[in-house]
């Protein structure tokens, strides 16, 4: 890979080759990849970049972590949508707002990207079979990921996912264990098998290349927004990975001179299960928590990526918001209300956060704002209907009908 140069310890910076089974440093600190950005720059522009035919994550090949002779994967990840909501921007009271709905990735979520990098990675490897824990996203995308490309799957989930998320795995033919424990009780059990059978490894906060297929998510964002980028970016944090790709997206630009401003970064985070943002607050170190949300995609009480996380809101002066369960449905019901947007709630967390953020005060009213939206409803619609509510059932009966909305405050007209 001439674009990288090697890979770093985040916590003691020891050095290692980028090779494609990397996982953590022997301290137990996760690495970075790190770029020649000389090179990087001389071989892509913007122009080259404006003609470039390719609409998923793998037309930003120069900034990503593969030989050159891996194939694209199979499943169109990335390039979905950026939404300008000036309705919603002006009940936020803020100047503007865009929402990437990166529920429309092939599996519904933005993990789809860091899945398709573990699938590419996984071939440079020569593996064959490819496993992780999850909360439930993770483990849908890398089913689905998987399958698409051939590769076998086992897939360990805590028995609380959504049954929307193991249905998902179940269709896409992985081998899934749920596990009755919580996700830090699931993470070791993955892990010790990963280790007794050999299997490819894409556990988000040990494989290092990971985050550097979420970091696309930002980069769609600056391309889509012309390179000119917004004053905050609001994203919902679970163990971490997403925040620090993210923030490494948009340093790696910023180094090639694509954009001139880097954004700060809004955490949210549910007030039921914040570790890292409890950490920010307080100016402590951060410690285990309970995974007490019904954000399940964000329930993770000891953060696997917690030294990169921690870095990029540090590092952005960003601002770290924690929401409780009750203003997450709001935001559900909000997006979905005003921008026909169908997140589901740890895909929202984001977005319940920046709201919070506005009434504090803490946003500027001239600011401009990215909202990323993680996962799509369908995923959870036990809580989509706890959110929204049941619909009417009646006989087959207007008047009826308009009895009961008028019930409901509802004028039928």
């Amino acid at each position: 890979m001439r674009n990288v140069t090697y890979a770093k310890c985040v916590r003691c910076g020891k050095i290692y080759e980028a090779t494609p089974d990397l996982t953590n440093c022997e301290c137990g600190g996760i690495l970075d990849i790190v770029y020649d950005y000389d090179y990087i720059k001389s071989v892509l522009t913007k122009e080259k970049l404006s003609q470039r035919a390719s609409r998923s994550m793998w037309r930003y090949r120069e900034l990503l972590p593969v030989e050159e002779t891996t194939e694209d994967t199979p499943l169109r990840v990335g390039w979905t949508p950026l939404y300008e909501e000036p309705q919603l921007a002006k009940m936020l009271g803020i100047r503007k707002l865009w929402v990437k709905d990166d529920g429309q990735n092939p599996t519904a979520s933005l993990k789809d990207r860091a899945s398709a990098m573990a699938v590419a990675k996984a071939r440079e490897a020569g593996a064959k079979t490819i496993a992780c824990s999850s909360t439930g996203n993770a483990a849908s995308s890398l089913a689905g990921n998987a399958a698409a490309a051939g590769m076998q799957t086992y897939i360990f989930v805590p028995e609380r996912a959504p049954k929307g998320k193991v249905a998902q795995l179940m269709i896409f033919g992985a081998h899934v264990i749920s596990v009755k424990g919580n996700y830090e009780e699931t993470f070791k059990m993955s892990a010790a098998a990963i280790e007794k059978y050999g299997w490819y490894n894409r556990n988000a906060a040990i494989n290092p290349y990971l985050s550097e297929g979420k970091k696309t998510v930002s980069l769609e964002i600056a391309e889509q927004l012309g390179w000119e980028m917004p004053d905050y970016l609001a994203i919902s944090v679970g163990d971490g990975c997403t925040i620090a790709g993210v923030w490494k997206g948009l340093k790696d630009l910023y180094a090639i001179g694509f954009i001139h401003k880097l954004p700060r970064l809004i955490s949210g985070q549910s007030t039921g299960c914040c570790p890292l943002n409890r950490a920010i607050q307080t100016g402590e170190d951060w410690y285990p928590m309970e995974e007490n949300t019904l954000a399940d995609s964000i329930a993770v009480g000891v953060p696997r990526n917690a030294d990169k996380a921690l870095m990029a809101i540090r590092e952005s002066n960003g601002l770290a918001i924690n929401v409780t369960d009750e203003e997450i449905l709001a935001a559900q019901r909000l997006l979905g209300r005003t921008c026909g947007v169908f997140g589901e709630p740890a895909g929202v967390t984001g977005m319940a956060a920046l709201k919070k953020a506005c009434e504090m005060g803490l946003i500027e009213q001239e600011a401009t704002v990215v909202s990323v939206v993680t996962g799509n409803g369908l995923k959870d619609v036990a809580n989509a209907i706890r959110s929204a509510g049941e619909p009417l059932h009646i006989e087959p009966d207007l008047d009826l009908m308009v009895e009961e909305f008028g019930k409901r405050g509802v004028r039928v007209e």
